[in-house]
């Protein structure tokens, strides 16, 4: 085994590690704090170092929950042609028709949603800050991974079309290199929902209608590109990873017509209204007036048990690396 050889399947693994990207679903939460109004900015403003920090923790919880997964993604192409609609809106009836089996087997994200937005609605009329700011970063999360095409797809990583990797590519690579530059992330205020569960289905429809254009796209830049160009290699936490090159990144966002920021933007907004609507159906209570700061020793400890999982599986990466290396040296 060539060191080449060695770096692109350790550059594989790192990249599988990631949904939109930890520095995009940060950046997500980080920019909807702004978009709310004066009553909730005074509480989330001072925590907004929290809340971004913390919009990972679902992706980190996949390493030590096995239910976890499911959360993340719906693979609607599974339910037949768009708008899929022999899949119930509602999971009382969507799980009568099809079984809680296969709908945990294809994704739950939208029925997810629900359930997190309930939960964030009554952490809001307990007056419980910590549950709201654990809450608050959490289903920043989920509401970012609605807004990306191939959350909605069954050919989540290009598996099935000989595009392995596509899925880090549109939503870490893209907004990684060109959100700090490129992108505007000034956006109107948070609205109130009055149907939330509408709202997501509409957005995941949307993402299900872009993910053969996603495909579609790169699938044609790639005959563009002679292969020496997609790629190449960056130095990242000290590790030497394989990945799309720069301007084939720009291309494709281009070609994509700015579908990737859109998306980004869109996101920003919808996790700014789900704050916002729990906090009104929740009767508006004073967040500055709020109890149980501190977090539960519950919640402590399954900080405690995510962040474990997540470095133990870093640590595994790094075993595999060192291990590799010492082969090709051997």
């Amino acid at each position: 085994m060539t060191r080449l050889v060695i770096i692109v399947f350790l550059s594989l693994i790192w990249q599988q590690t990631f949904c939109w990207g930890f520095y995009a679903h940060k950046k997500i939460n980080y920019q909807a704090v702004f978009l709310l109004p004066p009553a909730m900015l005074a509480f989330y403003k001072p925590k907004i170092n929290f809340i971004s920090e913390h919009a990972v923790d679902p992706d980190k919880r996949r390493y030590a929950v096995k239910e976890e997964g499911s959360r993340h993604y719906i693979d609607l192409d599974y339910y037949g042609p768009y708008p899929f609609d022999s899949l119930p809106r509602t999971w009382k009836e969507a799980v009568l028709k099809h079984s809680e089996e296969i709908l945990q087997d294809h994704g739950i994200l939208p029925w997810w949603l629900a359930t997190m937005l309930y939960r964030l609605t009554e952490a809001f009329k307990e007056k419980n800050a910590s549950r709201i700011l654990k809450l608050s970063a959490e289903i920043g999360h989920y509401i970012a991974d609605a807004h990306v095409p191939l959350h909605a797809s069954s050919n989540h990583n290009g598996q099935l079309s000989g595009q392995k990797g596509i899925h880090g590519f549109w939503e870490s690579r893209l907004p990684e290199l060109l959100a700090e530059k490129e992108w505007d992330f000034f956006i109107g205020k948070a609205a109130y929902l009055k149907n939330p569960s509408g709202f997501m289905w509409s957005r995941i429809l949307e993402s299900a209608a872009a993910a053969d254009t996603v495909l579609k796209i790169e699938k044609q830049l790639s005959f563009e590109f002679p292969s020496d160009q997609r790629f190449s290699f960056e130095n990242r936490n000290g590790v030497l990873i394989r990945q799309y090159s720069s301007a084939y990144t720009l291309a494709y966002n281009k070609s994509l017509k700015g579908m990737v920021e859109r998306r980004m933007r869109q996101s920003i907004y919808a996790v700014a209204c789900f704050w916002y609507t729990a906090w009104v159906d929740a009767g508006q209570p004073d967040l500055l007036r709020l109890g149980n700061e501190r977090f539960s020793e519950e919640d402590a400890k399954e900080f405690e048990v995510v962040n474990n999982a997540w470095r133990n599986k870093m640590a595994a990466f790094d075993t595999l690396k060192n291990k590799a290396y010492q082969h090709d040296e051997d």
